[in-house]
């Protein structure tokens, strides 16, 4: 293993590919990002073109690498969106279909069963790999057979490096295919699903070295020969982790594209109300609970009613920094994307009510960012319940984190204070921690997380607000099961 002193995470999310290089002491040494886009063939479709992952993840690495020395990096780690997979036979035989993708509602009717829930700790929810799956087995034959890998973001990218097929266990969970009790892919979920299990990738712990980058990508990114990829998790597990989620009963709370909180626990347990994943530490179970409508809901406000000039938005934040709580007693349930937890309604949509004349565009942008808060103070109602832990930290991060005015409503809504992580770059320190950890930069993983991860401000409520919000939640919380009739009939005539 090179004797380096930073590590560089990959983070490869919804949007863009970053390479972050970070020192042992969790400072950002050097960073770059390059966009790629989302693709939308039709209602509810949304796609990717896997190639362009790797070809900015290697913009990326290049950029961190030559800025700060091949010779430093003593390792390489990958983080990413979840759920996300691509299907291979050499090249992408198709788009890679999107967590957010909507496509295979009648597979998730056909095939949902608590059984599935209970071994994958994936609630019947079109997120999942596997409904997808199905989709292409009834609905794309002949390119689900001719593909002789089938995958994950981090096995896609693992590849492009070292030429191995592989993904970290709590990587490749998200497809909701593997049994979580055992660690392994699950025999039956793979049939129901179409996929012969010799196509999925090899399953590596996290934190432990997946392979060395091939010689001839080590040496066009000015590595030194032999630098290993060190298995990592998706970008909620990594967040956690480079939040500092390390004790039983603390929340994090991860405001990025879609909204996540989670609670970490010993033992595997599941149930209806939220999902279970495989813990970036590579012990111990995080439940989780989420929102697919999060900062992507609110920069879809922005750039459809809003503006998208930096000024004016800066003008449009201030204007609901002044607005009262409760946006004047407009209420908005923002289920773009549908709803997740604890209620894991596709059918549900979008609604705001209150609607008055004295309302301006500041009052539903304000309505929007207090309806997700709403959304998570239910969640962490529920994870409480189902840890039996009440009242301990809430750690934010995500791009939302730098929102002082969204995070003070997250403090008032949930009347609790609110922990704002330090790093903005939380989910690729996450995968830093894992990768310092094996390079041999700390001696534990306890070691690196208090060195490598660090509060910042803390949000504290206000008590007026806080009040105004309880007032309004004891209408609120009813107006989903009013609704959701209405919801499934609209659904119903498309």
């Amino acid at each position: 293993m090179p004797d380096g002193d930073l590590v560089v995470a990959i983070d490869c999310s919804t949007t863009a590919s970053k390479a972050v290089a970070v020192d042992a002491g969790g400072r950002t040494v050097a960073t770059a990002r390059h966009s790629f886009p989302v693709l939308s063939p039709g209602e509810g479709r949304f796609e990717q073109d896997a190639r362009a992952w790797w070809t900015t993840t290697f913009a990326a690495l290049h950029e961190v690498v030559e800025s700060v020395g091949g010779e430093r990096v003593a390792a390489l780690t990958i983080t990413h969106q979840r759920e996300t997979f691509v299907c291979l036979d050499g090249d992408p035989v198709r788009p890679a279909m999107l967590w957010m993708d909507k496509r295979a509602g009648s597979q998730l009717e056909r095939l949902r069963a608590e059984s599935i829930h209970a071994r994958t700790g994936r609630p019947a929810d079109l997120t999942p790999s596997f409904y997808k799956l199905a989709w292409m087995a009834d609905e794309e034959p002949e390119l689900l057979a001719r593909s002789t890998r089938v995958g994950d973001v981090s096995a896609y990218l693992t590849l492009q490096l070292t030429g191995r097929w592989a993904s970290s266990s709590a990587s490749a969970d998200s497809m909701g295919m593997i049994d979580l009790s055992l660690g392994d892919w699950d025999d039956e979920l793979c049939r129901l699903a179409g996929v012969d299990r010799r196509v999925l990738p090899d399953l590596v712990a996290p934190g432990t070295s997946v392979a060395a980058v091939l010689p001839e990508i080590a040496e066009t990114l000015g590595l030194t020969p032999g630098t290993p990829v060190i298995a990592a998790a998706g970008d909620g597990q990594c967040a956690a982790l480079g939040a500092g989620l390390v004790e039983p009963g603390d929340i994090y709370l991860n405001l990025g594209t879609a909204e996540v909180c989670g609670t970490l626990v010993t033992d595997y347990q599941w149930h209806p109300e939220y999902r279970t994943v495989a813990a970036a530490a590579g012990h111990g179970f995080l439940l989780e609970a989420f929102l697919a409508s999060g900062t992507s809901l609110v920069n879809w406000y922005r750039e459809e009613f809003g503006s998208t000039d930096p000024d004016e938005l800066d003008r449009l934040t201030q204007a609901i920094s002044r607005l009262p709580a409760g946006s004047g007693n407009l209420v908005s349930l923002p289920y773009w994307l549908g709803l997740q937890s604890p209620a894991w309604d596709e059918r549900a949509s979008g609604a705001v009510i209150g609607w008055r004349p004295s309302h301006t565009r500041a009052h539903f942008y304000r309505s929007l960012l207090e309806g997700i808060a709403f959304e998570i103070a239910t969640q962490i109602d529920v994870l409480e319940t189902a840890s039996g832990m009440t009242g301990h930290r809430v750690l934010c991060t995500g791009g939302g984190s730098r929102s002082v005015v969204w995070t003070q409503i997250v403090a008032d809504v949930l009347d609790r204070p609110v922990v704002i992580c330090d790093e903005p770059e939380t989910t690729a320190l996450g995968a830093a921690i894992l990768a310092a950890v094996a390079a041999g930069l700390h001696h534990s993983l306890d070691d690196a997380i208090a060195a490598m991860s660090r509060a910042g401000v803390v949000m504290r409520p206000d008590p007026s607000d806080a009040a105004v919000y309880r007032a309004l939640r004891s209408i609120r919380d009813g107006l989903y099961s009013i609704l959701r009739p209405t919801f499934h009939a609209l659904s119903a005539l498309h």
